[in-house]
């Protein structure tokens, strides 16, 4: 497979927009993955499709699109529950109880915003709920729209330092109710969907699961394990190309792009042909989108 100038594709599998936590709306993100000269790309807000239909709207010749979702979940073997994200690629998004599920999650996460801006304000920090659910412009709230609120109050300088200890890191952060990590991989099956483990050593960001849940997952019906990230050091990432090898996952590799909530590009990591084929090849929801 290659792409329009004869060179293999460029294929990023995990983006953001506004329909969640990135800065660029759906239409915008697409005409930049266009500029960034990526053949292929998919659409993974985090616990809605809300960006999808834009996104296909806007979709200009020789690019396609893969519609998806990047799942909140999380595996409570562990004392507390160790949070992680599951990447869902081209699955019905119309499948009932994978929207009610994701109903909840959404409505949970407002909560939990809701709740962790109180404490803010209970503080004497002069942040305000209203702004921050304007700032959302109707997409999912998470806590890189509260980091907003806390750039433009001057409290601090960056998303990176509004997720330190002294703020939504620690001091200020709530747990979330997100999906089991089992009931999500077979939800997505069920709904015709390809699951793919999201950065899943990236040690960076706090605990990860062992592989030994992996490995159950594997058995469960998840289908890969995203290796290139930008929260993977080397080191982490030739353990999951590993472990993928010896569980017979594909392994994907992805900007996890944000817009200005993060300073990697869309492009910085990529998949291989044979990986993304994979995955469409077991899709049975919606199908990728070509314009032209």
């Amino acid at each position: 497979m290659t792409s329009r100038t004869g060179s293999a594709r460029r294929i990023d599998l995990h983006t953001h927009s506004t329909a969640s936590d990135g800065t660029l709306s759906p239409a915008e993100l697409v005409r930049a993955a266009a500029d960034a000269g990526l053949d292929v790309f998919a659409i993974t807000d985090h616990d809605t499709t809300g960006g999808w239909a834009p996104a296909v709207a806007a979709l200009p010749p020789g690019l396609s699109l893969v519609r998806g979702a990047e799942l909140s979940c999380r595996w409570s073997g562990a004392h507390p529950a160790v949070p992680l994200h599951l990447l869902a690629y081209l699955f019905d998004p119309d499948h009932p109880e994978l929207v009610a599920e994701l109903a909840r999650v959404r409505a949970a996460r407002e909560e939990r915003g809701e709740r962790m801006v109180a404490l803010l304000r209970a503080d004497g920090i002069d942040v305000r709920w209203t702004d921050i659910l304007a700032g959302a412009g109707g997409g999912t709230v998470g806590r890189p729209h509260i980091a907003q609120a806390l750039i433009r109050a001057g409290l601090v300088s960056s998303t990176r330092e509004a997720f330190g200890a002294d703020w939504l890191g620690e001091r200020y952060r709530l747990p979330k109710e997100d999906i089991d990590v089992f009931q999500a991989v077979r939800l997505v099956r069920a709904a015709g969907g390809v699951p793919v483990f999201a950065h899943p050593r990236a040690t960076r960001r706090g605990r990860v699961v062992p592989d030994e849940l992996i490995a159950e997952l594997a058995a469960a019906g998840l289908a890969g394990l995203e290796a290139d990230h930008e929260d993977h050091s080397p080191a982490e990432q030739a353990h999951v190309r590993a472990l993928a090898a010896e569980l017979g996952l594909l392994v994907t590799g992805s900007s996890d792009f944000h817009g200005t909530h993060k300073t990697v590009q869309l492009g910085a990591f990529t998949t291989g042909t044979e990986a993304y084929e994979r995955i469409v090849a077991q899709a049975g929801g919606v199908t990728e989108v070509a314009s032209g």
